[in-house]
């Protein structure tokens, strides 16, 4: 298991070497610069040498000659502080005045450009600087022949000097690395300490607290992932909202229900009439099949909340509400015929279809032929309808049962809330509370209209097919 390194460190082990690695490159770089410019200042005494020599030269008399300079080297060596040597000779070396064996250049000289390059006379590293120019006049023993002017310098001022200078650079450089190390630490620690307050704020939290984290105070860089972080904690929010409704909506219908039955239940046992107990068995049964068709409806509903909750996680898909509407009505067909409904399905031949979650559009489907076929009367229909005209697609179930009240379609929706005609029928109220939670979750809306001045009531889903419509099916919708 690899150890997580901090951002501080991991900032720190790549800025530093590189902050080092280009400030050792400066100072090599600058230091060289800075032996060049000695070498210039240096140079320019040797070269006004040089002339001066070289003005002292002279083949009138047919053979090389030198007005010693013995005063110019003097001056020479006194401004240096370094000893000098000098020699003049024909290039190809008969005929030499001076310092005898002076090392000429590697490469051949240009004539009238003055060379200056290290070297070592008599095992003494120096500095020199040679010349070569045509006689004026030519020596007869060479009449294209050139004359080699050469003076040197010995390195030890040149060099301490350049070592006094080299050093007072180094320790500038060094200081200046060591401030901007400085800098640097104290930057990343001070860019870095909001993210450190960050931390210390949620590790002082309250294990239920999941109000926004303030970004306040924060690079814009982090304040992304600040946001991200409060959505994911405001959609954790919501789910424990939505569970703890749940589990305070279960607990109160549940704990009313079974406390009539274990009543209903001491009845039948205190009870010897036949009759009697049968009729408590009777009302046993119909209690029982409340509280199951709540519960189912109360996990239908939460299964709903907490997919709506975690929507941008689900993967939607083609569904076909046609295929949708007839697995569905198959699914109550059994229901419908106990009460001798005229139940059917009405749908275009050609596929409509959206994208969406197919087993939530089922249970919305389900929720709305229930209440349907629980409401209507028997020998009264309920016919289930998809249409579509382009641009939007409907999901409708209509029946011939009592219908409701505009005040009651207004809050349509609302949990265990009951309408004037679902008071007269057993139910919890959930039905249309889960129809409506799915059709928000589609971007669809829920319609209720009455048939008046017919009794009856049609319950439809809308929704914008846009550019969904008509797709390739990722996953086909399950007929079934």
């Amino acid at each position: 298991m690899r150890t997580a390194r901090s951002l501080k460190s991991a900032l720190l082990w790549w800025l530093l070497p590189g902050l080092v690695l280009i400030m050792g490159g400066t100072l090599w770089f600058s230091n060289q610069l800075l032996r060049d410019q000695v070498d210039a200042a240096y140079d320019r005494a040797l070269a006004g040498a040089l002339r001066a020599i070289d003005l002292n030269v002279s083949t009138a008399s047919g053979g090389l000659a030198v007005e010693q300079p013995f005063m110019l080297l003097e001056f020479f060596e006194l401004t240096t502080n370094a000893r000098v040597y000098f020699r003049v000779s024909t290039e190809d070396g008969l005929a030499e005045i001076g310092s005898p064996f002076l090392p000429l250049p590697r490469q051949p000289l240009v004539t009238g450009q003055p060379r200056f390059y290290y070297a070592m006379h008599e095992d003494t590293p120096v500095r020199v600087a040679a010349l070569a120019r045509p006689a004026q006049p030519p020596l007869p023993s060479n009449p294209s022949g050139r004359i080699i002017v050469q003076v040197a310098e010995s390195l030890g001022t040149r060099e301490v000097f350049l070592q006094q200078v080299l050093q007072r650079s180094i320790e500038r450089d060094a200081l200046g690395i060591a401030l901007s190390v400085v800098l640097l630490v104290n930057g990343v620690v001070m860019t870095l300490r909001p993210l450190t307050r960050l931390r210390q704020e949620l590790e002082a939290r309250a294990t239920d607290d999941l109000s926004p984290i303030d970004d306040g105070g924060l690079p814009s860089e982090v304040r992304p992932l600040v946001a991200a972080v409060n959505r994911h904690m405001a959609r954790y929010a919501d789910m424990a909202r939505a569970q703890r409704q749940f589990l305070d909506d279960a607990s109160h219908q549940l704990r009313t229900s079974l406390s009539v039955l274990r009543t209903q239940i001491d009845f039948a046992l205190h009870e010897t009439e036949p009759a009697e107990v049968r009729h408590a068995l009777l009302a046993m049964h119909d209690g029982l099949e409340r509280t199951v068709r709540m519960a189912n409806q109360m996990l239908a509903l939460a299964r709903a909340r907490e997919a709506s909750l975690a929507e941008s996680g689900l993967v939607r898909e083609a569904v076909d509400l046609g295929a949708l509407a007839a697995a569905v009505a198959r699914q109550v067909l059994p229901q419908a015929r106990l009460k001798r409904l005229d139940f059917g399905v009405e749908r275009p031949a050609d596929p409509v279809q959206i994208l969406g979650l197919e087993w939530l559009l089922r249970e919305a489907l389900l929720n709305l032929l229930d209440n349907a076929i629980r409401y209507t009367p028997a020998g009264r229909a309920v016919t289930v309808r998809v249409t579509s005209d382009g641009e939007l697609a409907r999901l409708q179930v209509e029946d011939q049962g009592p219908g409701m009240t505009p005040h009651d379609i207004g809050l349509a929706g609302v949990r265990f809330r009951r309408g004037q005609a679902g008071k007269q029928q057993s139910g919890a109220g959930l039905g249309l509370a889960i129809v409506h939670t799915i059709a928000q979750m589609h971007a669809a809306e829920l319609r209720l209209i009455p048939l008046a001045p017919l009794p009856g009531l049609r319950a439809e889903l809308v929704f914008s097919l846009g550019a969904a419509a008509p797709i390739e099916s990722r996953s086909k919708a399950s007929a079934s």
